[in-house]
């Protein structure tokens, strides 16, 4: 239990990193981050706006690694967060087209890793309640 309950602290501290830094470069460089060359005022404080919901979303999951036996509905609810941001990407996707590498990577992560991420989380919550 102890092993197991190290790793996935690991493993989400480790993909904490990605909504982090990501968020944080947004934040800092706005549209600009995708190439984007003189983006509207509202178009560049949007994305940046969002990238600020992204950094805090990342930091949000980070919160649960110390304790994250005991983070069930935070994690539950961040997951939620990110699958159904995930679910927009794929629509997108349908409607418009493929987005590049990096947003294809970004919807492995929403609608595959993190729903795994989450079903670990509650295996090692419902053991640490057992014990």
């Amino acid at each position: 239990m102890i092993g197991e309950r190290r790793l996935l602290r690991a493993v989400v501290a480790i993909s904490c990193l990605v909504p982090i830094l990501t968020g944080l470069d947004g934040v800092v460089r706005g549209a600009a981050m995708l190439g984007a060359i003189a983006p509207s005022p509202d178009l560049d404080s949007h994305f940046r706006y969002l990238s600020g919901i992204f950094l805090m979303l990342g930091l949000a999951f980070a919160s649960t690694v110390p304790h994250i036996e005991r983070q069930t509905a935070r994690f539950r609810l961040l997951g939620a967060m990110v699958i159904v941001g995930g679910l927009g990407r794929a629509l997108s996707w349908a409607m418009i087209g493929a987005p590049g590498y990096g947003h294809q990577l970004g919807l492995g992560m929403e609608l595959v890793v993190v729903p795994l991420l989450m079903l670990w989380q509650a295996r090692v919550a419902r053991r640490a309640r057992r014990r």
